[in-house]
């Protein structure tokens, strides 16, 4: 009897310490690894605010940059392909960032459970920590590149300045030989203007107060009966000596004019306002040039340079006299001589 009894005491044994020692165990890894795993959280998050901070500079240098390329666009189109390569770029961080968040994101929701096994906890941290890495190396590209561009910009204000003040210079001699050649030209016409009084005067003395003779205003004026018959453009054997003393006065004022002085005597014709009905001339206006002419080719003959002549036809286009008597008429009918510059 005592013998079955120390047999059953023998055969009963506690199991209950060992257990405790491995629960605490296990409890103790569990906590190990909550533990490096909120660590790893921690150290991640960190790392996320702080690429966070860097994407938000790079996305205000990105927005300060746009705002240059926009005003800089229409001078260069070179820089069109830095501006692609560097929107290429923003894309491709935006597209990273959007990433990392999302995996931040399932991270923190992963991070709510009762257990996660190591390994999966020291692979998403490895993971995040090349993700990030691969980030600021993109972040540091891209601020390279915008160094670049900006001095790129620089150079191109540089240049610009450099073009807009030799416009200025060119602008200011432009402006300067402008005064200039109209200085030059205004003492030229006051010169000719001089020349051309003297000769009216010279021809005034010549001339006397011949009938069918007069001064106009700046034109010294012969009627055409003085120089041709009626309807006709041969310069008539009395208008030969009126004309013999016109080209020794032209001759004479060719000698005095420097020849800087660009000028002309121009002979221009008129008619009365009746048509004509010679078979010789088709018009008024035909009679009044070929007068004209003929009065130019009697000059040249004489020895006048016909550089210096010019002859015009006006038909009856230019009256003096608007009225329809036979006066009127006849003071319409005229050859006017007229010094001008060419």
């Amino acid at each position: 009897m005592a013998l079955a009894r120390s047999r059953r005491s023998q055969r009963h044994i506690d199991y209950w310490p060992g257990f405790v020692d491995a629960l605490s165990v296990m409890l103790l890894v569990i906590t190990f690894l909550l533990s490096v795993f909120m660590l790893s959280q921690f150290f991640m998050s960190r790392e996320v605010s702080g690429k966070d901070s860097a994407l938000g500079r790079l996305n205000r240098q990105i927005e300060e940059l746009t705002s240059l390329l926009a005003l800089e666009r229409s001078k260069s189109s070179s820089d069109q392909s830095s501006l692609a390569s560097l929107q290429a770029t923003l894309d491709a961080t935006a597209k990273e960032r959007n990433r990392l968040q999302g995996v931040v994101d399932a991270g923190v929701l992963a991070g709510g459970g009762a257990a996660v096994a190591t390994s999966d906890a020291a692979g998403a941290v490895t993971r995040e920590k090349d993700n990030t890495s691969r980030a600021l190396a993109q972040v540091d590209i891209l601020n390279q590149q915008i160094a670049a561009l900006r001095k790129q910009l620089g150079a191109l204000e540089d240049a610009l300045g450099a073009s807009e003040s030799r416009d200025k210079d060119s602008q200011a001699r432009i402006a300067e030989l402008g005064s200039r050649l109209n200085v030059a030209l205004a003492q030229k016409v006051q010169e000719l203007a001089r020349y051309r009084s003297d000769f009216f005067g010279r021809l005034r003395e010549i001339l006397g107060n011949r009938p069918g003779i007069r001064v106009v205003g700046d034109r010294f004026v012969f009627q055409s009966e003085v120089l041709f018959d009626s309807g006709q453009a041969t310069v008539n054997p009395d208008g030969h000596a009126e004309l013999d003393q016109l080209a020794s006065a032209v001759i004479e004022l060719e000698r005095e004019i420097p020849p800087d002085i660009a000028w002309i005597l121009r002979v221009d014709g008129h008619t009365d306002k009746r048509p004509i009905t010679s078979p010789q001339f088709k018009s008024n206006w035909d009679l009044s040039a070929s007068r004209a002419i003929a009065v130019v080719q009697y000059l040249v003959g004489k020895g006048v340079d016909p550089q210096r002549l010019l002859a015009a036809g006006f038909g009856e286009f230019q009256p003096i006299d608007t009225g329809d008597s036979d006066d009127a008429l006849r003071r319409n009918r005229r050859i006017e001589l007229k010094l001008t510059e060419r």
